[in-house]
């Protein structure tokens, strides 16, 4: 197991939990296996914590963000959190699903390190939801190295191991008839998850999520220049007809945008607290606004990536950040299952998962259930159908005192009536959001 290190960022001490706990408990009510927690005002006192370690420099981050008190839950008691039914009732899935659309197709996830019992962990999750099995053995599930091959895999990291749970969970609830390809990379550097979303390409994914990512100032120039006067990394994310799709990072408006997010032939995706309504949708979206410490929706203007030509907003001259949005806020996250023992992390079992990495492998999984990603190169397609999105109003991600604040006035920060930085055009009204531009 990868050494690992008590971080500010991780407070999982027996009293923190406790009292997170406590808090949780106040304000939130039992729930069917095919329902979730709301957002209760009590609930918001514990801030999410990150499931990753601070990276080293030169490294992604992971963006999954856990709820304090969500788990050491038993495999027998009802998860808190979103499951399947809610993300296909809240995004319009509900019809493709039980077609059984998104068969044969395949999802793959791209994270760090190596998650030991995650099959045994998604069979648990599939189980409890009444989804069908996804294993080895029946040709949907597959885990590889960064080359493409099931061994030898890189060292295990628990907190990574959360990231790589919700990200598989994620995709089971938005798509329960795609395939699952998890490529694992040998550490979270940007040479060695690049090489592992060629590897995904190559095994035949028709999108690829990536739930990492770090600030622009820290890619190489080549990684940003294409071309390049080597290789580009950039390449790496370019990849007509397989929706690449990248978290926009969780720390709110940021002068320094997230990469690979920013990249113009990656669909960026940023995140929002998803409430049920009584309204005729039956739910409401508002942007993932920053926490206690600060956690929000990503978003930000490139200093680097030339604005694409399907992008039209007028206070960023360069790439804007993001493109789309689904569920993201930890407080309304997804119930994930995760087994692997952490001593400075969540208690095994059921957990609450947010983060952007939430949000981003539900949109890989409903491009691929759409089935037009052959017709893919980048997001000009949602732009062309923007009427087939909920516009979401309401809620800012400039971060208080973070140096990078940004006027509630702006789009760029705050979730406003039409295209915004928080949110992008929205979030999905069904799969056919994601028709090809023309």
């Amino acid at each position: 197991m990868k050494s690992r290190k008590k971080l500010p960022g991780r407070p999982w001490t027996a009293a923190a939990v406790a009292g997170a706990l406590v808090a949780l408990v106040s304000g939130v009510s039992a729930v069917t296996a095919n329902s979730a927690d709301g957002d209760p005002a009590a609930a918001r006192t514990a801030a999410p914590v990150r499931a990753c370690d601070d990276p080293r420099p030169g490294e992604a981050a992971c963006f999954a963000e856990v709820l304090p008190g969500s788990g050491d839950r038993s495999r027998t008691q009802t998860p808190a959190g979103y499951g399947p039914a809610d993300i296909q009732s809240a995004y319009r899935l509900t019809e493709a699903v039980q077609g059984q659309a998104g068969k044969g197709r395949t999802v793959a996830i791209v994270d760090a390190y190596d998650a030991t019992t995650i099959e045994a962990d998604l069979a648990v999750y599939r189980s409890t939801y009444g989804l069908p099995p996804c294993t080895t053995d029946n040709g949907c599930f597959r885990k590889v190295n960064q080359k493409g091959e099931t061994g030898p895999l890189p060292q295990p990291d628990a907190g990574w191991g959360v990231e790589i749970s919700l990200d598989v969970d994620a995709v089971s609830a938005a798509c329960p008839s795609c395939g699952i390809l998890l490529v694992e990379a040998d550490t979270a550097s940007t040479d060695d998850l690049a090489d592992a979303v060629d590897t995904a390409v190559r095994l035949g994914a028709s999108a690829v999520s990536n739930s990492y990512g770090l600030g622009e100032s820290y890619v190489t120039e080549n990684d940003l220049a294409h071309p390049g006067p080597l290789p580009s990394r950039r390449a790496s994310y370019d990849h007509p007809g397989v929706a690449v799709v990248a978290s926009s990072g969780d720390a709110g408006y940021q002068l320094d945008a997230s990469y690979p997010a920013s990249l113009g032939t990656v669909i960026s995706v940023g995140a929002t607290t998803l409430e049920r309504s009584d309204g005729p949708r039956g739910w409401t979206e508002t942007a993932w606004t920053p926490n206690s410490r600060g956690s929000a929706g990503g978003a930000g203007c490139s200093a680097h990536i030339a604005k694409p030509s399907w992008q039209h907003d007028t206070a960023c001259p360069n790439r804007t950040v993001t493109d789309v949005s689904a569920v993201g806020s930890p407080y309304t996250g997804l119930a994930v299952y995760d087994s692997v023992p952490d001593p400075n992390g969540p208690p095994p079992g059921w957990l609450k998962v947010g983060g952007t990495s939430a949000s981003a492998p539900l949109i890989a999984a409903m491009y691929t259930l759409a089935g037009h990603t052959d017709a893919v190169r980048d997001a000009s397609g949602l732009y062309a159908h923007r009427d087939r999105l909920n516009d979401v109003v309401g809620g800012g991600v400039s971060v208080p005192h973070s140096g990078q604040e940004c006027p509630a006035s702006s789009y760029l920060c705050t979730a406003l009536r039409g295209y915004d930085g928080p949110t992008g055009l929205g979030t999905p009204k069904g799969p056919e959001a994601f028709a090809p531009a023309s």
